[in-house]
């Protein structure tokens, strides 16, 4: 029996959010939505990265005036763009400051950069745009999303540009994608905190049919190992939900037996259902198939349409 909704608990946001933020209009989409997500009170910490002039053109080709003409230049935008972003979070009760990380000065990438600010900050959320300018967080070739859901120690969030915002709330709409390992349950346990008790959560399980010529199983085997290990998979997270709120689902998708993937599948159950809130582990497994990896991953970072957050395990 589901709990009466007063005695729910309210949404625990996060309290500390570190969002990567640049000129682009991907970054500012990034900061609208995540303006909901902090929690009233706690902290946002913008920082923006002004990129090494030299890995941006061939070496030679800039003498020094023209190197430090093109540093003020990448500080001016970091500058504009973080002036931009905290306008964003004017009225709201949290605490705002800035940070700009000059790559000519301590070196290292991108990612690293971010992970480091995240780290030494003890960030409880990164937030980060689905595409950005010169090339920050490229998430669509992948050079950039790996080795940051797999190296950063807190939860990522993704938000797609194209995806049209609800200002000023919450998501409405959360959607699981879960696999019965630890790693899923960490992400079921870290998304409910974006759950009131009337929020719409579902747990999907995919069942991969999709028939392939490494297989050595027959599939009919597979699938319905993975039928049972699914119908557990969903009993367990429905029961996690549960405890946040009144309205909770699952379901056991299935992918085409050709031309289809889990990842492609995912997306389609977060389409229909119209979720505004994915959630997946970033690494798990799948019976015989490891299907969490960060190739999924990565692959529904591409084709998401709605804002996907990325948990990463705390036994990874």
């Amino acid at each position: 029996m589901n709990a009466p909704a007063s005695s729910r608990p309210h949404p625990t946001l996060p309290a500390k959010v570190l969002i990567a933020v640049d000129a682009s209009s991907a970054s500012q989409h990034a900061v609208a939505y995540a303006r909901t997500l902090v929690a009233p009170g706690g902290e946002v910490r913008l920082v923006s990265i002004a990129e090494n002039p030299r890995t941006l053109v061939p070496m030679g080709t800039l003498v020094a005036a023209a190197l430090d003409s093109a540093r003020a230049e990448l500080a001016r935008d970091a500058d504009e763009a973080l002036a931009k972003a905290r306008e964003v979070f004017a009225g709201k009760d949290v605490r705002v400051d800035t940070a700009v990380i000059d790559l000519s000065k301590v070196g290292g990438n991108i990612v690293h950069a971010l992970i480091d600010a995240a780290q030494t900050w003890q960030a409880d959320l990164i937030v980060v745009g689905a595409r950005q300018h010169r090339g920050l967080l490229r998430w669509v070739e992948g050079a950039v999303s790996e080795p940051l859901a797999r190296l950063s120690h807190c939860p990522i969030l993704i938000v797609p540009s194209a995806y049209s915002i609800k200002p000023d709330r919450l998501p409405e709409h959360i959607l699981f994608a879960v696999d019965g390992s630890r790693h899923a349950e960490d992400a079921l346990q870290y998304g409910v905190r974006f759950a009131a008790h009337d929020t719409e959560l579902m747990a999907v399980y995919v069942v991969d049919r999709a028939v392939r010529l490494t297989d050595f199983v027959p599939i009919d085997v597979l699938e319905d190992a993975f039928i049972e290990e699914g119908q557990q998979a969903l009993a367990a997270a429905k029961t996690l939900l549960a405890a946040a709120s009144d309205q909770v689902a699952t379901r056991l998708a299935e992918t085409e037996r050709t031309g289809d993937d889990i990842a492609h599948t995912i997306v389609r159950e977060a389409d229909h259902w119209n979720a505004d809130l994915i959630v997946m582990g970033t690494h798990g497994r799948r019976g015989m198939a490891r299907w969490m990896l960060g190739s999924v991953a990565e692959r529904v970072a591409r084709l998401a349409h709605a804002p996907l957050l990325l948990v990463h395990s705390a036994e990874g």
